[in-house]
């Protein structure tokens, strides 16, 4: 299941991203539109900002700002960045993985299998979509 996290980050992105002059918008304004928690909407900003998705700016006139072409925001990144792992159990996963201590042979394991097979058809998903593919 899709965290509150990732799914407030993908509105919080989407919004900024459909913004016609990417201009800084305020954390009040995003929370307002979007419906989110001013509070929780900080710490998710904050995090998109480490890790270059947005820039800020202080004082008057300040907020937050898409940084990348929305076209160029792979959904890939940001549900690492937002959810973590894109698999479901870690032994399937690519940037993440760790052996199951319950398995004893991954080869032979009907969940990696089938776990195996989720993972592609997100990867398959994310890969294909962009951020300005959530405001088209």
């Amino acid at each position: 299941m899709l965290s509150k996290k990732t799914k407030y980050g993908l509105k919080a992105l989407a919004f900024l991203a459909s913004q016609k002059d990417k201009q800084p918008v305020q954390i009040a304004e995003i929370s307002r539109q979007e419906n989110i928690s001013q509070k929780f909407l900080e710490s998710i900003l904050l995090s998109l900002r480490k890790t270059g998705f947005l820039g800020s700016k202080k004082g008057k006139g300040g907020g937050y700002y898409l940084i990348k072409d929305p076209k160029e925001v792979l959904m890939t990144d940001v549900m690492r960045v937002l959810e973590g792992p894109i698999s479901m159990v870690p032994c399937v996963s690519l940037n993440f993985y760790e052996k199951c201590e319950d398995c004893p042979d991954e080869k032979v394991c009907s969940v990696n299998k089938l776990m195996l097979k989720v993972r592609d058809a997100n990867l398959s998903v994310y890969r294909n979509n962009t951020l300005a593919d959530l405001i088209n």
